[in-house]
């Protein structure tokens, strides 16, 4: 398995990275703890020299399952276990509450877990199920952070759009107060009928915009450039995602209803951005394609604000 997925599962359709354990059904978060193998503790020891002295003000983080260092913290950053990142999905979302994937990545690193929100909701014709995701680290190079992020049932794209005022994110650095910042995001973080109004309007005001088939070759163009100095195969190489793009647009049998706009051309985009073949395939090739799903893609919100601007 690669490296940057140390272990993960999903439901039913397999990732295009094709990493994990397949599940059929989701799971609650007892089981989905087991199957995303993220059922091990962080403790906090101190850190000594060659000499055996104490290192003030900091500590290392160790897992308890195999003793495999995390990382170094200042004795300050307090730990959110993995367990409790569960409950406090569990308890945010209420009872029944059912996961889509989770995982653990850089051996142990960084987790992340994905719960489905309580309800779906229909936005100007689309079925949106939306998602909460839950990541954290254990070795200090970043915060707690939680997202809602919507996808579409009818082909599982993440639609990466960066909604302005929309309350959909939230993040906080492991220290202080934890427990009375986890009660701040309850209380702030999930007016989910307000955030999916505004992704409703949002949505809309894509569809709206109504664009020629020149100006969607045109923007194909600007995403995928020939720069300056190429190669005679670098040129056909991008003439070549250039095409995929284009049908990705024109052809894709789920956005035939949708019409020439926008909407349409941001989800072509995202569509080439999470699932077109690389021009290499490079030894990291299925490590960047997971974390490109999760940290988002900058040619989406390039795509987005193109179209927004017109």
């Amino acid at each position: 398995m690669a490296a940057n997925v140390e272990s993960m599962f999903y439901v039913r359709e397999t990732p295009w990275h094709g990493l994990g354990t397949k599940v059929l059904e989701a799971p609650a978060s007892k089981d989905a703890l087991q199957l995303a193998g993220l059922n091990w503790r962080v403790m906090q020891e101190p850190i000594y020299t060659a000499m055996e002295e104490l290192v003030d003000g900091y500590k290392v983080n160790v897992r308890d399952s195999d003793r495999k260092v995390l990382g170094v913290v200042t004795d300050r950053y307090r730990v959110i276990q993995n367990d409790e990142a569960f409950a406090f999905t569990d308890e945010l979302l209420g009872a029944g509450v059912k996961y889509e994937t989770a995982g653990s990545l850089q051996g142990g690193r960084k987790v992340w877990l994905l719960a489905h929100m309580p309800h779906e909701y229909i936005i100007s014709g689309e079925r949106i199920s939306p998602y909460l995701l839950f990541s954290n680290t254990h070795d200090g190079s970043g915060a707690i952070k939680v997202a809602l992020t919507p996808i579409r049932v009818v082909c599982q794209n993440t639609l990466n759009l960066a909604l302005a005022g929309a309350k959909r994110s939230w993040s906080m650095i492991h220290t202080g107060d934890i427990r009375e910042k986890m009660q701040e995001a309850k209380d702030t973080l999930f007016l989910a009928e307000k955030y999916m109004d505004e992704l409703g309007k949002e949505f809309e005001a894509l569809r709206m915009k109504k664009l020629t088939d020149k100006q969607v070759m045109e923007y194909i163009e600007i995403l995928l450039p020939v720069e300056d100095g190429s190669t005679p195969q670098q040129e056909k190489n991008m003439k070549r995602l250039r095409e995929d793009m284009k049908i990705r647009y024109f052809d894709a049998p789920d956005l035939q209803s949708v019409g020439k706009n926008a909407y349409r051309f941001v989800n072509a985009v995202s569509d080439f951005a999470t699932h077109a073949e690389p021009l290499r395939r490079t030894a990291n090739y299925k490590e960047n394609l997971f974390s490109r799903t999760v940290d988002g893609n900058p040619m989406i919100d390039k795509a987005y604000r193109m179209v927004s601007a017109a």
